[in-house]
């Protein structure tokens, strides 16, 4: 399908391989690192990324030259970049799109970043089973190495760098950023509440800086065009994946910002035949469903945010009127339940609590009083080290928002009106 806008983050896609250090260069990749090095101070770089507003693509949408910033002046040596690709937010490939359709772009974004904030060192952490991708890296970081874009002295300047990817030995926790340092340092993925942050106290208690794969994909871009933004989101692009009930599901580089209908209806081809639209989770199943009255609002961080709902990751799921939402939210908890580190008790006691309720609701062995019980574990989901379990309650705290009537039907019924 031809793209309906330039592509920023894709433009090199070769369909069933990765685009190589030539191809990459063909279209100006590396132009921004040898300017960075020969012309630009490190300082320089950090503001135009600042410059250009750009936040994080990972979930939590903080600004990503803010977050360099960070580090104090006269911070200790050796510093660490890290590039979170333990991408395993349910409906969310993005990340892997990336780095198998131009992983130079990954790199030299790395190598940018390091460069901003005087790091010596960098990992890409990536998930287990994620094993193809690691494989392009890793292929593609000796490519690098041999071009003399990696090492000691790299173009003939200063500044020196290595890259290291390394095989995260899984579970969803450890992208959490604080958990997966623990994890790269060999230690349980526990979440640890900041302060300090790790841009102060990160790996081995050094300056570290954690981003997310797509947000360093957009740093070349931004540095070689000089890209500014406006209205506090970049004047860029954001890649959108839309799976569910929609007819050509796939991961779509779009205009951030662009309406989530004309993303459904026109990118992904519509809902297919007979199917209507009931619900969406706008980010990724940590995020609260959405309903068809907000079907024209533009995905991005901040029009989100004044509905009440999160980009999060940017992967669209969308569910038609045959879907039943009491099975669909219990799918996605009894996902978050398994995957909960287990490191504070409202997480680790309250998903599956909150699990065996919607497994009796679903089998229709529900009643009445389980709705307020499932409020209130909402709201005591809030108390926990991370985001992991009030993202994980968003799906519920939004059935029974927006479906309760559904819920109570079940209970009613006394099975699931969605069973034949």
């Amino acid at each position: 399908m031809t793209p309906m806008h330039p592509q920023v983050l894709l433009q090199n896609f070769k369909g069933n391989r990765s685009a190589s250090i030539d191809e990459y260069r063909a279209n100006g990749g590396y132009e921004a690192l040898t300017r960075a090095l020969l012309e630009r101070t490190p300082a320089e770089v950090e503001q135009m990324v600042l410059a250009a507003g750009l936040r994080g693509r990972g979930g939590a949408g903080f600004p990503a030259g803010k977050k360099w910033s960070l580090i104090p002046e006269g911070a200790a040596h050796p510093r660490f970049v890290v590039v979170n690709a333990d991408e395993m937010e349910p409906g969310t490939y993005k990340d892997r799109m990336v780095i198998h359709v131009d992983p130079h772009l990954i790199i030299e974004g790395v190598i940018l970043t390091s460069y901003a904030v005087s790091a010596e060192k960098a990992y890409i952490f990536i998930r287990p089973s994620y094993e193809s991708s690691a494989l392009i890296l890793e292929r593609e970081l000796e490519v690098a190495r041999r071009e003399g874009l990696l090492g000691q002295n790299i173009l003939g300047s200063e500044f020196s760098l290595d890259i290291v990817v390394h095989r995260s030995a899984g579970r969803y926790i450890c992208g959490e950023a604080t958990a997966l340092l623990n994890a790269l340092m060999g230690k349980r993925p526990n979440p640890k509440q900041p302060p300090p942050y790790a841009t102060e106290k990160g790996l081995w208690n050094l300056p570290t800086v954690v981003g997310n794969v797509e947000t360093t994909a957009c740093v070349a871009p931004i540095v070689r065009n000089a890209i500014t933004g406006g209205s506090g989101e970049p004047a860029f692009t954001k890649l959108y994946c839309v799976s569910g009930k929609v007819k050509r599901p796939g991961c779509y580089e779009l205009p951030m910002g662009t309406p989530l209908r004309e993303i459904i209806e026109e990118a992904a081809g519509g809902l297919p035949e007979g199917s209507e639209l009931k619900a969406v989770l706008p980010g990724g199943v940590s995020t609260r469903y959405m309903t068809p009255d907000l079907y024209d609002t533009p995905m991005d961080f901040d029009s989100l945010a004044k509905i009440g709902h999160r980009l999060g990751t940017g992967a669209i799921i969308v569910f038609d009127q045959h879907t039943c939402m009491v099975a669909a939210t219990l799918n996605i908890i009894q996902f978050f339940a398994r995957e909960s580190c287990g490191w504070c008790t409202p997480c680790r006691e309250g998903l599956p609590y909150i699990r065996d309720i919607l497994t009796q609701i679903e089998s229709g062995e529900g009643k009445d009083e389980m709705i307020p019980k499932l409020r209130r574990m909402s709201e005591h989901l809030w108390r926990t080290y991370c985001a992991f379990s009030p993202g994980a309650v968003s799906p519920l705290e939004s059935l029974l928002t927006y479906f309760e009537d559904e819920v109570r039907e079940h209970i009613r019924m006394k099975r699931c009106p969605f069973r034949k």
